[in-house]
Parts: C-alpha cells; sequence; structure tokens
C-alpha cells in the first residue's frame, strides 16, 4: 500500500510512500540521457531524457517505483491489485511491459499533455522483468507543474482521469476514490459552526474540530481521503526547505507504523521510504523508516550525458544530531 501527492509553492514537488512488508533494497538512481533503455516490443532508446528517482536496479536495469525527469515531469506506480489488467501484444499500438511504462513516458514527454497523448496510444503486456519478480499489478499517478493525471489499464482498457486532488493511494478504483470525496465535503480547516439543530447550543471546546471525521485507519481509501484534506489545505513558504518540509508533512499524514497492519507469519506492512522530488531543480528528497532525517540527491552533481547509472543506496541507520556535543564529556548521575 502506497501514497503519491503533489505540492506546488514557487516550486513544483512529486514524491510518495512505499508502504510494504520488505524492501528489494531499492536505490535512488539517476538515468542519464545517453543510458540505451531496450525495451521489450519497442526497440530502444539510446538518447532521452534524463530521468532521478527510486528504483531496484536489477541486471542494470532500472526498475523506477517512482522517477521525475529534467523537464519536471513526474510519475509513480502504487499497487492497484485485483483491479489492474495487461495483454497480449497488439499491432498498431506502442507495446509496454508494465515495468517499462515510467521509462517510457519519462524518456520522451515533457509535459502531462505530450504523456496524456503517449499512453493513448499505449497497449500494456502482462510479461514481467524476470521469472522472479511477480508482475506488479499497478495504476499511476503522472503531474507536472500545471496538470496531474491518473493512468488506469483496467479489463475495459485504458483509463485517464484528470486528477483535481493530485493524490492516489491504492484501490478501488481513482474514479471510485474520488467520488468517495462527497461524503466528507463538510470537512473544513477552519473551526465548525454549529448546524445541528435550532435551540441548541453547543460550544467548541478544543481546536480541530472542523475536520472531525477525518479518517485516521490505515486502508487506502481513508488513507486517499486525509492526503487529499492534508494536502489541499497545506499552507508554508515557498522556500525550498519550508517546501520540501511541508510536503514530508503532508505524506507523514499516512504514515504506517511497524505493528499496526500485521500480515501473516509475524510481519507488518510499514512505510519503508517517504520521497519528495523538486521537479523544477532535480533534487531527489527521502527519508527511510529509521532514519527520519531527509536525504538528498540532486541530478545536476551528476553526468547527465553518461551512458551509466549512477546508483546511491538508501541510508536506512537513524541519524540524530546531538545539539549539546561540544558541551563536554558526559557524566553518568550518582545513583
Amino acid at each position: 500500500m502506497c501514497t503519491a501527492a503533489t505540492y506546488k509553492t514557487k516550486d513544483f514537488y512529486f514524491g510518495r510512500t512505499l508502504d510494504y512488508d520488505f524492501s528489494y533494497e531499492e536505490e535512488v538512481t539517476v538515468t542519464p540521457r545517453n543510458y540505451p533503455f531496450h525495451f521489450v516490443e519497442e526497440g530502444c532508446r539510446n538518447v532521452h531524457y534524463a530521468l532521478i528517482g527510486m528504483a531496484y536496479v536489477m541486471e542494470d536495469y532500472p526498475l523506477y517505483y517512482d522517477a521525475v525527469n529534467e523537464k519536471g515531469l513526474g510519475m509513480a506506480g502504487l499497487n492497484f491489485v485485483g483491479n489492474a489488467a495487461f495483454w497480449d501484444k497488439v499491432d498498431g499500438k506502442d507495446n509496454i511491459a508494465q515495468f517499462e511504462i515510467i521509462p517510457w513516458v519519462l524518456c520522451q514527454c515533457a509535459t502531462v499533455r505530450e504523456a496524456r497523448t503517449l499512453v493513448e496510444r499505449m497497449n500494456l503486456l502482462n510479461v514481467s522483468f524476470h521469472d522472479k519478480l511477480p508482475l506488479a499489478q499497478l495504476h499511476w499517478l503522472i503531474s507536472d507543474r500545471e496538470e496531474c493525471i491518473t493512468l488506469e489499464a483496467v479489463k475495459d482498457g485504458i483509463k485517464i482521469y484528470e486528477n483535481p486532488v493530485g493524490v492516489l493511494t491504492n484501490n478501488p478504483p481513482f474514479d471510485q476514490q474520488l467520488f468517495q470525496l462527497n461524503n466528507y465535503m463538510h470537512l473544513s480547516a477552519k473551526s465548525p459552526v454549529n448546524t445541528f439543530a435550532r435551540g441548541l447550543e453547543l460550544k467548541q471546546y478544543c481546536r480541530g474540530l472542523g475536520a472531525v471525521g477525518l479518517p485516521g485507519d490505515l486502508s487506502s481509501q481513508s488513507r486517499f481521503v486525509r492526503a487529499a484534506f492534508v494536502r489541499m489545505n497545506s499552507v508554508s513558504k515557498d522556500g525550498e526547505k519550508e517546501s520540501v518540509s511541508q510536503f514530508f508533512h503532508i505524506l507523514n499524514s499516512v504514515d504506517q507504523q511497524r505493528g499496526c497492519c500485521e500480515l501473516e507469519d509475524g510481519r507488518y506492512e510499514i512505510t519503508i521510504y517517504t520521497s519528495c522530488c523538486n521537479a523544477d531543480k532535480g533534487i531527489y528528497y527521502y527519508t527511510a523508516y529509521d532514519n527520519h532525517q531527509i536525504t538528498a540527491v540532486d541530478m545536476y552533481r551528476e553526468n547527465l550525458d553518461g551512458s551509466e547509472l549512477v546508483r546511491y543506496p538508501m541510508i536506512k541507520e537513524e541519524q540524530i544530531r546531538i545539539q549539546n556535543e561540544t558541551a563536554g564529556n558526559r557524566t553518568k548521575p550518582s545513583v
């Protein structure tokens, strides 16, 4: 289970949480412009836009979970189990494997408008990257600073939805997720007005009562509502540090803590990482479950005209800054 979101101040930000019970040892990965992308049915693309994002690299191929290209277009894939559908090859279509879709779109599209045109002629193939990797059932959030869409491949074909809230979680299909917001139109960041009944005096006894009814559970529909409410009511200054900090606060509203979502064999689903990419500047920020310090990788510090992947393993251990570290040696109090 995962949540993806967008946010815009002076710059445009794109990111997600990855919620799962184990990690594939994913890495922040920069794909330079001349790395050869070999597609199953569509040949090789030797020159393309540069990408940065989180990927599991296997056989020197970046299996991106989320990424942003140098033009500021972002894309993330989220679990869509039970609803996703993929097909055999179709003549006259761009036949793209599910694991290829993020590089296929981000390699050649600078805007959502271009991405929409590209995916309309696409057929998603029911082939996996490797026999040791299952065919992931996903849907996707695609966004630039001006527009956001959700892409789903279901039994009825390719569906493209306008996404006015800039948020995506998992099931149900996006149109149903969006419809459920009608049940929460009474929520507000402001203090509520008493409309319960005439003649009954009710008083505000604490702050935040305007959001009473905002779901707090970990289900994908509830996370969608909560993330949409927090994201669309978020206010921050437009500096880089303030914007990045606010973006992490948005996604931290849907964190999954170890122990709250129990699976089989004593395993638990947790928020393995949370990402925030400044899509305008190409800086990818992330935190990990056991490392709350924000770490950044700047794609423009790399040689983007190269032909080899640049990989940075996630820093997972907690980084704690001792504020009074120079105050002297610590003395243990006597008993």
